[in-house]
């Protein structure tokens, strides 16, 4: 008899990721040296709930038959009391699955950008410097469907374009250290499989806390939309975040190798060459050169492309535009010159 469909879904989905992660390993190795690689290790981020703890498992379960050395990490954010105990209770229950090495990082949240932006901050910074402590190859998330269309749908009431569109990315990080296992798993598949191992869970009290955003779309608004709607539409959104994500990289292509057609002999923007490009390619042009200047990605919102924007389309004379990190867009002489001011 095979094992649950819950757990045997959750493995199949990170035996995919590690084929990918093992073959990108050998590929990367080989080019450097001809000897037989090192077996390379996956980290597993775990908060101890049951999308962390399913993949975490898996993992376990998976990455010996691979020959891949499996390990995990969990972050203490200090937002609750206690959180030091937890977080060595989700170290115990790693190491009680076989992974080894596994840690506990605690780190300071701070404010910027909200206290659920300040916190993913933290929580990435933290993974990122253990993947690099113990030379890690990738850092598996247990992000599933549900968050996927939960993503979809923060960034549709941001209004922040076809890339926010475009939710989590199977594949992110540099060199494409974090991988996504779960976007095409529901949630409750993923606490199914822990049931079915008899794994202990823990449910964060920030996930049903309703001063958080997420929390409040997660037990008001999708429920409100799935009523109204029908079944469906967490499925309907994450399928959208896979066409958006396909078109926005489209999109970005097409900027990058436009972008250096519409640059005079010193490197200069030309308005008149960016006017004759469709608004999606230049945009992505305008914000990319904003970024290079000095702009800090996560401050850089659609508002302010608009406004260079209009130095493009709407320009009646009016002066130079201030944007986040103290950069400074204005039109010269038919030019367009984005700089730290």
């Amino acid at each position: 008899m095979g094992p649950h469909p819950a757990v045997a879904a959750i493995r199949l989905a990170v035996r995919r990721v590690l084929h990918d992660i093992l073959t990108d390993h050998h590929s990367t190795t080989d080019a450097i040296s001809h000897e037989r690689p090192p077996s390379p290790l996956v980290l597993v981020a775990c908060s101890g709930g049951a999308d962390s703890m399913a993949l975490a498992s898996a993992l376990a379960f998976e990455a010996p038959k691979l020959g891949i050395r499996a390990g995990g990490v969990t972050v203490d954010h200090g937002l609750q009391p206690g959180s030091d105990l937890r977080a060595d209770e989700v170290v115990l229950r790693l190491r009680e699955l076989g992974l080894d090495p596994v840690l506990a990082t605690a780190v300071t949240v701070g404010r910027e950008g909200g206290p659920e932006a300040a916190a993913r901050d933290a929580r990435y910074g933290a993974l990122d410097d253990a993947a690099d402590r113990h030379g890690a190859a990738a850092i598996l998330l247990g992000h599933t469907r549900d968050d996927q269309a939960e993503t979809v749908l923060l960034g549709l009431a941001r209004g922040s374009g076809i890339r926010s569109l475009s939710g989590m990315a199977a594949v992110s990080g540099a060199g494409g250290r974090y991988r996504r296992p779960f976007l095409q798993l529901d949630r409750q598949t993923a606490r199914k499989a822990c049931m079915a191992q008899s794994l202990p869970v823990w449910d964060d009290p920030h996930n049903t806390d309703p001063a958080y955003t997420r929390s409040r779309l997660r037990h008001e608004g999708l429920p409100a939309l799935e009523k109204a709607l029908g079944k469906g539409v967490v499925e309907a959104l994450a399928r959208t975040a896979q066409l958006s994500r396909d078109d926005a990289d489209a999109l970005d292509a097409w900027a990058g190798q436009a972008e250096a057609a519409v640059r005079d002999n010193t490197g200069l923007l030309e308005c008149a060459k960016l006017y004759a490009l469709p608004p999606a390619v230049r945009r992505r042009i305008l914000r990319r050169a904003a970024i290079e200047a000095g702009a800090p990605a996560g401050s850089l919102f659609a508002r302010h492309i608009e406004e260079i924007d209009r130095l493009i389309t709407g320009w009646r004379g009016q002066g130079a535009i201030n944007l986040p990190g103290k950069v400074v867009a204005q039109r010269q002489g038919g030019r367009l010159v984005i700089r730290q001011g």
